[in-house]
């Protein structure tokens, strides 16, 4: 097991580019299994996550290729089917929550598929359901398999319907959407997630000879198609990355420029910095925040504390909420965040509470933080990073924080942050790499 070593401290200077989107890469990734002709894709981050699903795949029988750093073709035309059933597929399946994208895919062109409940973040309950009951209306009949912690899946054939989906998840949507592709005739997804994630995916599909309309709204259409043919695709610039490293900034810049950060896809995400009094600035497709010697946090009109809640999209993207509330920890007043959609997420600020921040956890969905508005600065702590966006938020607190700090299990950082202590090192950063 690995851990970071930060010297807290030093200001950060320079410019960062942002890597491929790390959920739109799992996505367009597992959407490879729909054809078998060659799909090559660009931009995919280099992060545990998304290199154990191409490791996933190859072992599936899929052709990998990689061509250059995050430039790879995919050829899924001779799959080991038998190997889905075995042990050691349901337990790579059950290390890795990505892999639950691969099951759209392999009924819409194979009419089978096998699912155990898949790894990742420990944030709480994250259901599968809306996955499930949107297979099940397209024709599909699942099982659980006794003495397996295994679901199978299988459908002879599946037929497009009309389905409200009972929530708007964003993998459910991906899923049902890649399953409906090559299905008999029309399916109307009402309730879609529809996220730049979602609408990259379906604009790949439809390159591939997919008929998706509706792209950006919550009510998509799909005419199912008899077959799809191959497709280049570059990934987005990882909205989250970019929102990260504005709280980096915010927290240890003076002055950071986020190149090629992909504004026109990040919505209301620099807003949200902006309330709580951070400054920056934009030029073309970069974003320069410039020293916050201070900032201050906004009220609401009628002087009521603000309140910051995550939503789907275009709201409030959740895994930028732990970012947030470090920032908020050296803004002047004081803001009230609101967890709604996982009920462990916001556990991570006892350890932020222990490096001196000042934060109430009024339950498991609200916490509220005190600003210090910089005239207190964290502790050095020893810490455990117990999700990817916690993980990366508690780096940020070390960079700030007097005296040297340590963060175990950094598996999780590196889950969804590629080369991050080499990248932000180059801005100026202490930070080292140790067995554990």
């Amino acid at each position: 097991m690995k851990s970071f070593i930060i010297e807290g401290g030093h200001t950060l200077s320079g410019t960062i580019v942002p890597q491929g989107a790390k959920n739109e890469a799992l996505e367009v990734i597992s959407a490879t299994l729909l054809t078998s002709e060659e799909v090559n894709i660009t931009n995919i981050p280099d992060i545990l996550d998304v290199n154990n699903l191409i490791k996933l795949l190859i072992d599936m029988g899929v052709e990998v290729r990689k061509n250059a750093p995050n430039d790879y073709t995919f050829r899924a035309a001779d799959l080991h089917l038998d190997y889905l059933q075995s042990d050691e597929f349901v337990k790579k399946c059950a290390s890795l929550r990505g892999s639950v994208l691969m099951i759209g895919p392999l009924l819409a062109r194979f009419h089978r598929a096998v699912i155990t409940k898949p790894g990742g973040d420990k944030i709480g309950r994250r259901r599968l359901d809306t996955h499930f009951l949107g297979f099940q209306k397209l024709g599909a009949k699942f099982s659980h398999v006794e003495g397996r912690d295994v679901y199978e899946l299988s459908a002879r054939k599946l037929k497009g319907c009309y389905m409200l989906l009972d929530e708007a998840s964003v993998t459910g949507t991906a899923n049902i959407i890649m399953a409906s592709v090559l299905a008999e005739g029309k399916t109307t997804i009402y309730n879609a997630a529809c996220e730049p994630y979602i609408q990259q995916l379906c604009t790949m599909l439809n390159n591939m000879g997919a008929k998706i309309s509706g792209i950006g709204s919550n009510l998509l259409t799909i005419e199912g198609v008899k077959a799809l043919h191959g497709t280049n695709h570059k990934v987005l610039p990882d909205m989250i990355e970019v929102g990260s490293f504005i709280g980096l900034a915010v927290m240890v810049g003076d002055g950071i420029r986020i190149k090629d950060a992909g504004i026109s896809q990040l919505g209301i995400i620099p807003d949200i910095f902006r309330r709580l009094g951070v400054k920056m600035k934009i030029e073309g497709d970069d974003i320069i925040v410039p020293r916050q010697q201070h900032y201050v946090i906004d009220s609401f009109i009628d002087g009521t504390i603000m309140t910051l809640a995550d939503a789907p999209w275009p709201g409030l993207t959740p895994d930028l909420l732990s970012v947030l509330i470090v920032v908020a920890t050296q803004a002047r007043g004081t803001v009230l965040i609101h967890q709604k959609m996982f009920e462990s997420r916001l556990f991570f600020v006892d350890k932020l509470i222990d490096m001196g921040a000042q934060i109430i956890l009024c339950d498991p969905h609200r916490a509220v933080v005190v600003g210090h508005d910089r005239k207190k600065r964290l502790r050095a702590q020893r810490m455990t990073s117990p999700d990817i966006r916690a993980g990366i938020a508690l780096l940020i607190a070390a960079l700030s924080a007097q005296g040297t700090s340590r963060i175990d299990n950094i598996a999780q950082i590196d889950r969804g942050y590629e080369n991050i202590e080499n990248r932000l090192n180059a801005l100026g950063a202490h930070i080292e790499r140790v067995d554990s």
